[in-house]
C-alpha cells in the first residue's frame, strides 16, 4: 500500500514538473505585459479585443502557473523568470 502511495506521488510530481516547464502562451504574455503596465481587466480586454472575462481567465491561469497569489508577486515572478523586461519608466516625483 505504501508503494502505491509513493508511486502516485511520484507520478503527480512528474506531471507538475512538466506543467511548470511549459512556457506561457503568447496571449498570456500579452496579458502579463498589460498587467505590468497597470491596466485593469476591462482596459486589457479593450486592447486585445476580447471579453474582460477572458482576461480574468488568462490572469488566473498565469497566477496558477507562476504559483503566485497577487499581482505584485505575479509581476515579480514575471521579472525573475525573464517573462517581463524592466519596462517601467522613471518619472519625476509629483509635487
Amino acid at each position: 500500500m505504501a508503494q502505491k502511495s509513493l508511486l502516485r506521488n511520484k507520478k503527480a510530481k512528474q506531471g507538475q514538473d512538466q506543467h511548470d516547464s511549459t512556457p506561457i502562451t503568447r496571449r498570456q504574455q500579452e496579458v502579463l505585459t498589460y498587467i505590468a503596465e497597470g491596466l485593469n481587466n476591462r482596459e486589457i480586454a479593450d486592447q486585445l479585443n476580447i471579453s474582460s472575462r477572458t482576461v480574468e481567465v488568462h490572469r488566473f491561469n498565469l497566477m496558477r502557473r507562476l504559483q503566485v497569489t497577487n499581482v505584485a508577486q505575479l509581476i515579480r515572478q514575471g521579472l525573475l523568470m525573464g517573462l517581463l523586461t524592466k519596462l517601467f519608466r522613471v518619472t519625476e516625483p509629483r509635487a
